[in-house]
């Protein structure tokens, strides 16, 4: 079997190193000099955890309400990464109840393990209870998921496969469900992973007090002793934590073996502990919480202690406790790799959608046409679902992308072909979070316009502001748009009537994160209530490039 794994395991990354788009021109962090800088990846990947087959690394990460659902990162050198699929299509649970936005719910921090011949993926939904899905082709069709654990509040969850053939499952619990934090519980699985068989399981931590806000648990087995790796104080300004018992319900003992220390680097914590094949060095991923640009991904040098206990990061102190590193030499994997980066640029060529897009909400199939062989995606205009609508901020069919970096630029050739029927209807550009901002073409009574607008506090229902319109010549509604990212997420906007020369159009507006997101940005077509269809936008690319200073 394992012969079969790592045959079709190469045919993968033989497809992949043809199909693998261009690295990224915003972002690399393998320095060609056998050095790489952090974040290894500087876009939203929340919650990431890791695992590793023979020579390859898998890497998922939290999706919430984001369509598909648990992207799949691959490497093969913990630094150059590039996604290869999701395990995801769709969430299902409730049924429809995903068809709109459901901003801060749905797939909460998962774990990812490899074992006998199967990837597994555990995530809780904190309305829900705890699910997996599972796999033996991680770029292929995973199974579907099924419950594990029924309940509110329970989230965090990572299995454990222990030498005498149990099979455990530890995870935390959720403030704003029940009411209760800052512990951590472990249940008996049965023997495929896939039930909970000792009811509500035990306590095995608390950090109340010492260590408050402890959540995101990993659980390993290593030199004897049960181990969890969790993260505590916080998301913005927390600490990572290892613990170890002798007895799987413990009592565990800990310490911390990584803080922010004399760094910038906050947080840092929430993430997987991995070896290299030869076993020789052990890394730690993790990621830094930067606000509109969402948790950014972290790698780390991690080393063990005479007295047996792990510092992830550089002991500058010597006290038992790592900081976080800027730059390090790459990991030890016995050959080098060419580089890679998650994909950002689309020029549309495929049949199907590069795998960067995710929508805010279940997809519909008759939203979108990616014409690949004509080198373009149309998306039609759907109708707005909200009788009441104010704003995009329940819009689900937001076609969306993480930011990539702290700065860059995206510039979209596309054509406006608006139905006569459909006054207000429109597409573009879209900056999205709880404060968003558009550049787009719209159907007035008065003719096509391109407008560039914003809305502040969208999740509080505000309406939206038009900033500044430029009036278009109806003949001809192929337009390039240009947003430019800046530090701190402040957004230009620009647009060209060739191509060439472009105009700046508004203000300037400064991005905002999500609901457990960072911004992101992306397309959308959408219009008013009229019986039909409406009309379409057609986009020929969407590049990212640096920014223009």
């Amino acid at each position: 079997m394992m012969r079969l794994f790592s045959f079709l395991n190469f045919i993968f990354l033989f497809t992949v190193s043809i199909c693998a788009a261009d690295p990224s021109k915003v972002w690399i962090a393998d320095l060609g000099n056998g050095n790489y800088k952090n974040p290894i990846i500087y876009a939203d990947y929340s919650d990431p955890d890791i695992c590793r087959a023979d020579k390859d690394y898998y890497m998922t990460a939290s999706s919430f309400n984001c369509i598909p659902g648990l992207p799949i990162l691959h490497s093969k050198d913990l630094v150059n990464w590039t996604i290869i699929g999701h395990a995801l299509e769709s969430i299902t649970m409730p049924p429809n109840h995903y068809d709109i936005p459901r901003h801060g719910r749905g797939v909460f921090a998962p774990s990812i393990r490899y074992h006998n011949n199967y990837f597994y993926i555990y995530w809780g939904d904190p309305d829900l209870g705890i699910f997996m899905v599972r796999t033996q082709n991680p770029k292929g069709k995973w199974e579907a998921p099924v419950m594990v654990k029924e309940g509110r509040g329970f989230i965090d969850p990572c299995p454990l496969w222990d030498d005498d053939g149990n099979v455990y499952l530890i995870h935390a619990l959720a403030g704003s469900r029940v009411r209760q934090s800052s512990l951590l519980i472990v249940n008996r699985l049965s023997s495929d992973g896939d039930k909970v068989i000792d009811g509500q399981g035990h306590v095995v931590y608390s950090g109340h007090g010492e260590n408050p806000t402890i959540e995101g648990p990993k659980f390993y087995k290593h030199n004897g002793y049960y181990w969890i790796f969790a993260p505590a104080g916080g998301v913005k300004n927390g600490w990572q934590l290892a613990m170890r018992s002798r007895n799987i319900y413990g009592p565990y003992e800990s310490r911390t073996v990584m803080a922010r220390g004399t760094t910038d680097i906050n947080g840092p914590h929430q993430g997987g502990w991995v070896t290299t094949p030869d076993g020789k060095e052990d890394w730690f991923i993790h990621f830094q919480d930067k606000d509109a640009y969402g948790r950014i991904i972290h790698l780390q040098p991690m080393s063990w202690r005479k007295d047996g206990w792990p510092i992830i990061g550089i002991d500058k102190a010597g006290k038992g406790t790592g900081e976080p590193v800027t730059t390090f030499r790459k990991p030890n994997v016995g050959k080098k790799y060419p580089v890679m980066t998650p994909q950002e640029s689309d020029e549309f060529n495929e049949r199907t959608l590069s795998l960067q897009w995710q929508w805010h909400a279940n997809p519909y199939i008759y939203w979108y046409y990616p014409a690949g062989e004509k080198g373009h995606l149309k998306l039609f205009s759907v109708v707005q679902n909200n009788d009441e609508y104010n704003n995009m901020m329940d819009c689900p069919n937001l076609l969306l992308q993480k930011f990539p970096a702290e700065e860059f630029s995206i510039t979209s050739k596309m054509t406006f072909n608006p139905s006569n029927r459909a006054i207000g209807e429109r597409g573009g550009l879209i900056v999205m979070g709880y404060d968003y901002a558009i550049l787009a073409f719209e159907n007035t009574s008065s003719g096509i316009i391109l407008s560039m607008s914003e809305c502040l506090e969208a999740e509080k229902k505000n309406p939206e502001k038009l900033i500044a319109s430029q009036k278009l010549d109806s003949a001809n509604l192929t337009v390039w748009l240009r947003i430019d990212v800046h530090s701190e997420g402040v957004c230009t906007f620009f647009y060209s009537l060739n191509g060439k020369h472009f105009q700046p159009i508004g203000g300037k507006f400064t991005a905002r994160k999500g609901g457990w997101i960072g911004a992101k940005v992306g397309l959308f077509c959408n219009r008013p209530k009229i019986s039909g269809a409406g009309g379409w936008l057609e986009v020929d690319y969407f590049r990212i490039q640096k920014s223009e200073k």
